[in-house]
């Protein structure tokens, strides 16, 4: 179904433009939470995908964060760095990189889900529990629609 028309399309207020936003501003949430931690957002994802299985490789960050190469090795050496992760070489194919967390990141991905309900309700704060789960309802079919609709079981799982 089209909804928008070429001719009539305005970017600045668009469902991507909103979108967009949105995901800027869960960020800075998130950024505001993690200050103690001195951590990012971006690197809060990071951890939180090890940790969940969801990625251990640097090319699966690369895929489910839509990332490129060079940014997931800085982000990375920055959290091997602070000693929350480490990479480990495979041991059948050595040019194979597994990503793991170490005890610090694991204390700090016990923390998560406890900092991402914060700013998830921080968020939302302003929506009706009905209009919440439409929200949801509604971007789990868009999400279910898209190329990537495995990415509704890390929507499950979270």
């Amino acid at each position: 179904m089209q909804h928008f028309k070429p001719e009539t399309f305005v970017a600045l207020g668009s469902i991507g433009h909103l979108l967009g936003l949105t995901n800027q501003y869960k960020d800075r949430l998130i950024d505001g939470l993690l200050v103690e931690e001195e951590i990012t957002a971006a690197q809060f994802k990071v951890v939180l995908m090890i940790g969940k299985g969801w990625a251990d490789t640097p090319m699966d960050l690369c895929r489910a964060l839509s990332i490129d190469s060079g940014s997931v090795s800085r982000m990375l050496d920055r959290l091997q760095r602070k000693g929350l992760i480490e990479r480990q070489r495979g041991e059948r194919d050595r040019r194979t990189i597994r990503l793991a967390l170490t005890e610090s990141g694991r204390i700090l991905f016990a923390r998560l889900p406890e900092i991402a309900a914060h700013a998830s309700n921080q968020l939302v704060g302003c929506l009706e529990a009905t209009e919440l789960d439409t929200l949801q309802a509604l971007l789990r079919k868009i999400l279910a629609a898209s190329d990537r609709p495995y990415a509704l079981q890390s929507v499950a799982c979270s």
